[in-house]
Parts: C-alpha cells; sequence; structure tokens
C-alpha cells in the first residue's frame, strides 16, 4: 500500500512535467508532417523523374542533364570502399569509371555494356568516381 501512495504522490508532483513532455512530442510531429512534402511522409518527387525498365534506369531527360558520361561494361566491386561498381572501358585499368548510384539498383545491369550519366565527384583512390543518375545498356 506504501508503494502505491508513493507512486500516486510522485504522478501527482511530476504531471506538470509529464503533460509538457507529451505536448512537445505531439508539436514536434505535427510539425514534422506540416512542414514534409505532400504534407505527411512520401518523397521529394525525385521517383516521379526517375524511369526504371529492362535496358534503363534514371532520369527522364538525359537531353536536360548537365554532368559526365562514360561507356563500358559493368562490373561488381569499387576500389578500396569507393563505389559499389566500376565501368570497364577500352584503354585499360587508367580509364576505369568506378560508379555508386542513390537511385539506381546497378546490380541489374552487371556484365552488360552500357552507358552512364552522372556527376563526377572527388574521392582519394579512384582515378575516375561517378554518382550515377542513368544507365542504359548499349549492346
Amino acid at each position: 500500500m506504501e508503494v502505491l501512495r508513493k507512486v500516486v504522490f510522485f504522478i501527482k508532483n511530476q504531471y506538470p512535467m509529464v503533460l509538457g513532455v507529451i505536448t512537445v512530442v505531439i508539436l514536434g510531429i505535427g510539425t514534422g508532417w506540416f512542414l514534409s512534402p505532400k504534407g505527411g511522409g512520401g518523397n521529394s518527387g525525385l521517383s516521379s523523374s526517375i524511369s526504371v525498365g529492362e535496358n534503363e534506369a534514371g532520369i527522364l531527360d538525359e537531353s536536360s542533364f548537365k554532368g559526365d558520361t562514360a561507356e563500358g561494361t559493368l562490373k561488381e566491386e569499387g576500389i578500396n570502399g569507393e563505389g559499389t561498381h566500376h565501368l570497364e572501358r577500352e584503354g585499360g585499368k587508367s580509364q576505369t569509371v568506378y560508379l555508386a548510384s542513390t537511385a539506381i539498383d546497378l546490380q541489374a545491369f552487371v556484365d552488360k555494356k552500357v552507358k552512364v550519366w552522372g556527376e563526377s565527384q572527388a574521392v582519394k583512390k579512384a582515378g575516375w568516381f561517378m554518382d550515377v543518375v542513368k544507365i542504359k545498356v548499349i549492346e
């Protein structure tokens, strides 16, 4: 009985603080929902501009893209933790492009001759590293 009395006393004394914490949490969730795109969850609109097919995936309009392109055979593995795949090109190892993509599953195109569109980025180990935004099978 004494334990129950202590619990009731604690709840009565801490009620304003508990109510304040609950209010802050509810307001935080509401603010996040209100400020998010499309009023609650979802994506930022990126998927509406991404296409996925058997022979290509990525941005719909490559003519408006202002980045880099490369062609070669897509292989698995990057170099020393940089990239998930690489593009073997004519000219030997010095022409290899190391690749990663946050928008496209490159695995579906392994061992195929492809053209990639992307943004070149500076990295430590890879001579040329690209974040791929479009990939298309060319053979």
